[in-house]
């Protein structure tokens, strides 16, 4: 595995998408809205990874409830993996808890949340791109 990306809950996904290109001297910003979710992305290329900003795009959205609660900044850590099946179900044998079910993100991406408390307090996502 590796680390595909930091995703960042933010207000306004547009306006804080240029402060970003403008900090880190990056041109490449792709913007997209994954419904299932309930956000508004921003992915911003890195060399070795990316940056993913969020904003929530209804008042269900679980980015909604994050920034009611703890204010825009740091959401979760996101895994690479080729075998995402795999990697679940070793996971769970180790006693790894996971938010619901493998379902489709953002770019035809599969993903699924490792619980925080899995993890020390950290949410996690594992997502594995369409090959």
């Amino acid at each position: 595995m590796k680390i595909d990306h930091i995703a960042i809950a933010v207000n306004d996904v547009e306006e804080s998408a240029k402060i970003y290109q403008q900090a880190l001297g990056v041109d490449n910003v792709e913007f997209e809205t994954v419904e299932s979710e309930g956000v508004k992305i921003a992915i911003i290329h890195l060399e070795n990874s990316k940056i993913e900003l969020m904003q929530p795009t209804n008042d269900a959205s679980p980015i909604k409830k994050f920034l009611d609660k703890k204010g825009p900044g740091l959401h979760h850590i996101a895994l690479e993996t080729s075998t995402i099946e795999d990697d679940v179900s070793r996971m769970e044998g180790c006693g790894i808890e996971f938010l619901g079910k493998i379902r489709p993100g953002s770019a035809g991406t599969k993903v699924i949340f490792i619980h925080p408390k899995s993890l020390n307090g950290v949410l996690a996502e594992l997502c594995s791109h369409p090959k």
